[in-house]
């Protein structure tokens, strides 16, 4: 048998959401795992079953599965779905013979054991990873949250086998971050397994500097254990479209510099190219799932007020991905945007909203290299990121800010040279900042894209995880 310095190192990742499932942590673990494989991991995914995935919540993109690296192995452990279930047929012998019983079984579950109705899946991904270990052991383990239920996994996993953990926060659990205040009240047993847990951990992630620090001032203890681990755009993704738009830069300054082309050449050709696509109408653009934690009315009242500008007269704001993560999302978030199913009727003011529709992952870089500005549109307060911003950035537009002031994405799209930020949800101060995104992208150089993309290329997932699979390797050499 080979012993661990000649073989791959192996680690178990417990992500709960895994291709297919669109959630939206999902890009992370994606590639997280993916660049590992690509480092010289062994990797194994605990991850969602698939019946749920399908059956329950029904969010799935099947063509994002074809871009996990197929080294990796995906085991899929049985999740309770008791809070799910709404046909009798799917209840179980016991809640069907005795349901109080079953009710209090799983009350009990969730407020004496671990509280979160994802917490069977965390156990049977243990005994899953137990048989595994027992053939190959695991050298580290990585869990992803949410669920949190997977950091109650890594940490007994841990216990009974002594192989180091690192929980990744992909979220904040004890911490509500779209209010700024506490998830549960002092005394709730989510405090004291989080510290049970954080206390045990080789090392916690966290995707910005503004949730390190709240866990850090929280359990001071292992803030030296702590590390920002930031999302970042996916360049096995996009890299075609992202190179067709690099490529385009490069072709719209060529008529400067080309050796035959005459100045008055010159100038006839970008008069007769460029002005019809000036008069185009300027296309705004929103990707990613609407949610309704975010400030779609603002959003809406502030283009609307924005098309009275002449520049922005005929302008459309395109809206692409699903509406919310669930099946009876749409119609709430569409009644709050304002849109309606079918002909726009008669004396009905058309407001420029379009909702086009969900997008493949695999997709989106045609919807983002089609748009002229990007609409950056987020809930939450000072701990929200939000992984689309970094795919927004790579394709070098002028993006529109829609948020919260002060919000940790901020910390990110400092520094891009074409970001357009009112840092207020007062829709007059909105509408100012599209018009001004909309007069930028009528002028845009290639110059300036440039310079947006190179801000956007520290961003790479590549980049990003280097310093965390660096961590992983220092925790597996310790350990």
């Amino acid at each position: 048998m080979k012993n661990r310095s000649e073989r791959r190192p192996r680690v178990l990742y417990l992500a709960f959401y895994f291709p297919p499932s669109r959630a939206s942590g999902v890009y992370r673990a994606r590639a997280t795992a993916n660049h590992l494989v690509e480092k010289g991991w062994d990797v194994t995914v605990c991850a969602a079953p698939l019946d749920f995935l399908y059956n329950v919540i029904g969010s799935v993109d099947e063509e994002l599965s074809k871009t996990v690296d197929p080294r990796i192995h995906v085991e899929r452990p049985s999740l309770n779905q008791y809070t799910w279930q709404q046909d009798l047929r799917d209840y179980s012998w016991l809640r069907r013979s005795f349901p109080l019983m079953a009710k209090r079984v799983y009350q009990f579950s969730q407020t004496k054991l671990f509280p979160e109705r994802y917490s069977s899946w965390a156990w049977a991904s243990v005994t899953r990873a137990l048989k595994l270990h027992a053939k190959q052991r695991f050298d580290v383990v990585v869990a992803t949250g949410n669920p949190f239920a997977s950091f109650g996994a890594a940490w007994l996993f841990n216990k009974l086998t002594g192989v180091p953990y690192v929980m990744d926060y992909r979220d904040s659990w004890t911490l509500e971050i779209f209010h700024d205040v506490p998830a549960f009240p002092e005394g709730h047993i989510a405090w004291g397994w989080e510290k049970r847990m954080i206390g045990k951990a080789a090392a916690s992630v966290f995707v910005n500097e503004a949730l390190r620090s709240w866990h850090a001032e929280r359990y001071p203890e292992v803030a030296d254990r702590m590390m920002v681990v930031p999302n970042g755009w996916d360049a096995d993704v996009l890299p075609k479209a992202v190179e067709k738009a690099a490529a385009e830069q490069s072709a719209d300054a060529t008529p400067e510099t080309a050796p035959d082309a005459t100045p008055e050449k010159t100038s006839e050709t970008a008069s007769d190219a460029v002005e019809p696509e000036r008069r185009a109408p300027l296309k705004f653009t929103y990707l990613g799932t609407l949610t309704a934690k975010q400030p779609v009315e603002e959003m809406a009242e502030a283009f609307k007020i924005a098309r009275r500008h002449p520049d922005l007269a005929d302008a459309e704001l395109q809206i692409h991905g699903h509406l919310g993560f669930f099946k009876n999302s749409p119609g709430a978030l569409k009644a709050r945007l304002g849109l309606q199913d079918g002909p726009r009727p008669e004396g009905v003011e058309d407001t420029g909203l379009r909702y086009c529709g969900p997008v493949s992952k695999t997709e989106v870089g045609k919807v983002y290299e089609e748009a002229d500005v990007l609409v950056f549109l987020a809930g939450g307060g000072k701990y929200v990121t939000s992984g689309k911003i970094f795919e927004y950035m790579a394709f070098g537009h002028p993006i529109v800010s829609v948020h919260q002031p002060g919000i940790a994405a901020q910390d990110v799209l400092d520094g891009y040279p074409l970001w357009f930020n009112a840092n207020s949800l007062d829709v007059e101060e909105l509408a100012a900042s599209m018009v001004a995104a909309g007069k930028a992208a009528r002028d845009l150089t290639p110059e300036q894209r440039a310079a947006a993309r190179r801000h956007a290329d520290t961003y790479t997932r590549e980049a990003t995880l280097i310093p965390f699979e660096q961590r992983l390797r220092e925790i597996v050499g310790d350990h």
